[in-house]
C-alpha cells in the first residue's frame, strides 16, 4: 500500500511546530559513522524520529535516528543523523518517506552520504567517492505505485540525478583545500550480508567503482522531488575479493571515524559555496 500524501503533510506539520520560522534549505543525510558532521549544528533543535508522526525509527549501527536543524557553514539545514535502510525490513517508501518531507519543508537541495566499499582496485580504503552516477538492478523503485504528483511526475528523467554543478562544486572545493576526491558510479545491494567475491566481480564488469546498501533509492526520490543532489561515499573497506580479510562493521565505522575530518572539511566547503 502507498504512503498517502496525507501523512508527509502530518510529518511536515509536525516538524515546523517544533522549528517555528526556521526553513532548511539543505537536507543532508549522513550515512554510517558519519553522523558527526550534525554535532557542529549552530543553535541545533534535535527531533528524534520516533516523535515525528509516521516516521521509522533507524536500527544501524553508528546511526543516532534524529533529525537536527540549525545552521552549518551559513546554510539552514536539516541533518539526517542515520538513515533507514532496505535491510531493517523497511520498504523503499518508508526508508525515503523523510526527503519528501524535507521538501515540503522548503529544502531544495540533498547531500547524501555513505560508507562504501571500494569496488575499483584502484581505490584504497580512507578515500572519498563523488558519486557521478548509480546502478540499481535489484528490487522496486520507490516511486512504484500511485503517483502522487504533488512531489513529481508519473515518469522522470534520470539522466542526471546527481547534479552536474554540484559535482563541479564538489571538485573545485575539494582541490581548494588539497583532498583527494575520487569519483565513480555507486551500485546498490539490498544487505545486510556483504557482497560476495563473484557479485564484486559483476560489479566491476557493469562499472561499478563502489558498492553499497543506500543512497540510490534516496537520490532517485529526491530528483523526482525536483531537488539538486550532491552524493560523497567514504570508501572504508575494499570490496569483498580483493583483499585476503573478511569484511566487518567494526572495520566501517573505524575507517568513518578516522577519515571524519577530511570527509567534514569537504561537505563543509561544499556547503560554503552553494
Amino acid at each position: 500500500m502507498n504512503i498517502p500524501f496525507s501523512h508527509y503533510e502530518e510529518s511536515a506539520d509536525y516538524l515546523r511546530q517544533r522549528i517555528g520560522g526556521f526553513q532548511p534549505k539543505v537536507a543532508m543525510v549522513l550515512g554510517s559513522g558519519l553522523g558527526e558532521l550534525g554535532d557542529r549544528v549552530e543553535e541545533p533543535t534535535v527531533v528524534p524520529y520516533g516523535e515525528i508522526p509516521h516516521f521509522k525509527t533507524s536500527t544501524a549501527p553508528g546511526h543516532k535516528g534524529q533529525l537536527v536543524f540549525g545552521h552549518l557553514a551559513g546554510q539552514p539545514v536539516v541533518v539526517m543523523q542515520g538513515r533507514m535502510h532496505h535491510y531493517e525490513g523497511y520498504s523503499y517508501e518508508e526508508t525515503t518517506y523523510a526527503i519528501r518531507v524535507f521538501r515540503l519543508l522548503g529544502a531544495d537541495t540533498l547531500m547524501v552520504t555513505n560508507a562504501a566499499g571500494g569496488v575499483n582496485q584502484d581505490f584504497k580504503a580512507g578515500e572519498l567517492m563523488l558519486i557521478t552516477d548509480q546502478i540499481k538492478p535489484f528490487l522496486d523503485s520507490p516511486l512504484r505505485g500511485e503517483n502522487l504528483p504533488q512531489f513529481g511526475p508519473r515518469f522522470p528523467d534520470a539522466s542526471y540525478l546527481y547534479t552536474p554543478r554540484l559535482q563541479d562544486l564538489a571538485r573545485e572545493t575539494a582541490h581548494s583545500q588539497g583532498i583527494s576526491l575520487r569519483e565513480g558510479i555507486y551500485l546498490y545491494f539490498p544487505g545486510p550480508q556483504y557482497e560476495t567475491p563473484a557479485e564484486v566481480r559483476m560489479a566491476r564488469a557493469w562499472g561499478a567503482d563502489a558498492v553499497g546498501m543506500s543512497t540510490v533509492a534516496e537520490v532517485i526520490v529526491a530528483a523526482h522531488c525536483g531537488m539538486e543532489v550532491l552524493g560523497v561515499s567514504l570508501i572504508t573497506n575494499m570490496a569483498a575479493g580483493i583483499l585476503p580479510q573478511p569484511l566487518s562493521e567494526q572495520e566501517v565505522l573505524a575507517a568513518a571515524a578516522a577519515a571524519k575530518e577530511t570527509f567534514s572539511a569537504l561537505i563543509l566547503g561544499c556547503l560554503n559555496k552553494l
